[in-house]
């Protein structure tokens, strides 16, 4: 597998970066999260003033094997149509991307139609979708291997324009199924907690994929050697979208960069790329905690806090977006407020 060379951020300099914190001019601790996020933030970037110039939006579009086993109640096609929504710049994410300034990246890594006529779709194709985990590992080694490198070299251009932040959105019909058994897997939590609506089954639809699910893993455990392999569960199970979204958070890590991580699947995601490269996490920010059922629960195996609870479920990449604007306000507060000596103000705590 490609390795990253991920260090964690050196807090030496964390003394200095809290002074500055608590010699803005206000109270002690009285704007909260932002002085945590402007902390990590410098620590991220080793600073006492952090930038968070030119971000970068990723979104990877892909299908999955599983899709035919009735896993979601919406069809395959939706992928597709949809990427081609987001090229004419129709979808939620691409109004959350004018709204906050992202520079909008979408990449066919492995969706199941020809997008090859529409100039903004980067073509990065590895497939036609996944395998069907049902009978079968999603992907081959091979597979796994390129969509990893893909998600890198993709951050590695956002790196080359001057991004300093990068979020990550998805588009797969059925990536809730491997989002569920990553969890279970990785999260070491019985797959029955783990599944959910999706896009929106009812009872009977989430029981049935929940059966399918759990045939998938039992064929898996009873097949695969080392089949507690982070690599291996990750592999079997994942879809390219994912793989990639896996790499993209793996190399900004590698390049210090602020990482933003949005719902179910993404956080599925950072959970694998931080089993991968534990120290992966110290460079994320959960933009929010959605409706899909796990999500909670997801971010609590993590230990992470996420920044908004607005009941969004919608993927795309646009809770991480929506974020945003809290995370900027933390920079400019360690950046733009006086301090007290400056201010001439007596300090009042």
């Amino acid at each position: 597998m490609i390795r990253f060379n991920i260090n964690r951020p050196d807090t030496g300099m964390k003394p200095d970066i809290q002074a500055k914190i608590d010699n803005l001019n206000k109270p002690k601790g009285s704007l909260g999260r932002l002085e945590e996020l402007a902390m990590q933030m410098c620590l991220i970037q080793q600073t006492l003033s952090p930038r968070l110039a030119r971000p970068c939006h990723l979104l990877f579009g892909a299908d999955h094997g599983i899709e035919c086993e009735g896993v979601s109640v919406s069809p395959r096609e939706v992928t597709w149509q949809q990427m081609v929504n987001f090229a004419n710049g129709g979808g939620g994410v691409n109004m959350f991307c004018r709204q906050h300034g992202f520079r909008l990246y979408l990449v066919d890594i492995g969706v199941d139609h020809d997008l090859s006529g529409y100039e903004s779709i980067i073509n990065k194709k590895i497939d036609n979708g996944t395998g069907n985990f049902l009978y079968g590992p999603a992907m081959s080694e091979k597979q796994f291997e390129t969509a990893l490198e893909t998600g890198a070299s993709l951050v590695d251009k956002c790196r080359r324009e001057g991004c300093d932040v990068v979020s990550i959105g998805e588009m797969g019909i059925a990536n809730t199924s491997p989002s569920s058994v990553w969890m279970s897997m990785l999260g070491h939590i019985p797959l029955k907690e783990c599944v959910g609506a999706g896009a929106g089954l009812d009872d009977e639809g989430i029981k049935h994929k929940y059966e399918v699910l759990s045939q998938a893993v039992r064929h898996y455990e009873e097949t695969t050697a080392d089949s507690a392999r982070t690599e291996n569960i990750i592999r079997y199970f994942g879809g390219f979208e994912m793989v990639g979204a896996i790499g993209a958070m793996l190399r900004a890590a590698e390049l210090r960069m602020i990482i933003l991580v949005d719902g179910f699947i993404m956080t599925a995601c950072a959970l694998a790329a931080a089993r991968l490269c534990p120290e992966a996490q110290e460079y994320m920010i959960f933009g929010h905690v959605g409706d899909e059922s796990g999500h909670k629960r997801l971010l609590d195996i993590l230990g992470a806090e996420p920044i908004l609870n607005l009941g969004m479920r919608l993927g795309e990449g646009t809770g991480a977006i929506c974020a945003f604007p809290i995370i900027d306000s933390a920079a400019r507060m360690i950046n733009e407020m006086n301090n007290f000596d400056n201010a001439h103000i007596t300090k009042y705590f």
